[in-house]
């Protein structure tokens, strides 16, 4: 007796999958993927999770991510590729409403912090003593503690001279923070010339993601920055004379 009855019957996953060809399935997936991961999806990341699907070749996600960011033109939301990959953000214009969900402020952060942080960006792979030699104090080691904790910088080697002091370069994180691709993204040094003006413009680029830039708290971190003991090395014998932000040079750029 033949027996008509299927070897399976697919299940509601699979009857999803299945359906997930057509370009607007796909884009309610990878709007679905971004809303609900707390992190940004690289494309090689959208790549694993939609393989199963015949989705998963760049191009087609690409296309499909384009698509999703024209969708959002003119809402209060934007699809915004940064340093980790894609993710889902409400504008800058409506950050003012979003902050009053949460009751504790945007995080405060001093202008040495900053101003160290801008050295950083632009000089990287640099030194704590390279740091010390431009702004011409004693860096904090809470101020180095604080950006390695916040996962805005990284010890990447260290430098073959005597006593081997660690480079310092930025990660993925910070520039996910700041809402960027690249450190190329950053005010080019043709136009911000000295760590006053970098300090400047990172605290505007962090303003918009919501952190503030506490000046009253600048110049007691600062002296904290000089009477620091667990500074590793000791501030220029005119460190008081030499302005806290020498010039820095034209050439170069963020790398």
């Amino acid at each position: 007796m033949s027996d008509d009855t299927p070897d399976s019957v697919p299940t509601p996953e699979e009857d999803a999958v299945a359906m997930a060809t057509p370009d607007s399935d796909l884009d309610n997936i990878l709007e679905a993927l971004l809303l609900a991961s707390e992190q940004p999806l690289s494309l090689d990341a959208l790549q694993r999770l939609l393989s199963d699907d015949g989705a998963g070749d760049r191009k087609t996600l690409r296309a499909a991510l384009e698509r999703l960011a024209t969708r959002y033109e003119g809402r209060a939301v934007a699809l915004d590729e940064v340093a980790s990959g894609w993710r889902i953000t409400v504008r800058d214009a409506y950050a003012p409403w979003v902050h009053r969900l949460w009751q504790e402020k945007p995080p405060k952060l001093s202008r040495a912090l900053l101003e160290t942080l801008a050295i950083i960006c632009y000089r990287q792979p640099v030194t704590r003593s390279d740091i010390e030699d431009i702004r011409g104090v004693t860096v904090s080691s809470n101020i180095l503690r604080t950006l390695i904790d916040r996962g805005w910088i990284r010890e990447a080697g260290v430098r073959e001279v005597p006593g081997r002091p660690s480079l310092l370069v930025t990660t993925p994180q910070l520039l996910d923070d700041l809402g960027l691709k690249t450190l190329d993204e950053l005010p080019p040094l043709p136009e911000v010339k000295d760590p006053e003006q970098l300090e400047a413009a990172l605290a505007r680029l962090a303003e918009k993601r919501g952190i503030r830039l506490d000046q009253a708290q600048a110049n007691a971190e600062d002296d904290g920055d000089e009477a620091d003991s667990d500074a590793q090395t000791e501030p220029a014998p005119d460190a008081q004379e030499r302005p806290v932000a020498p010039p820095m040079p034209d050439s170069g750029g963020p790398h």
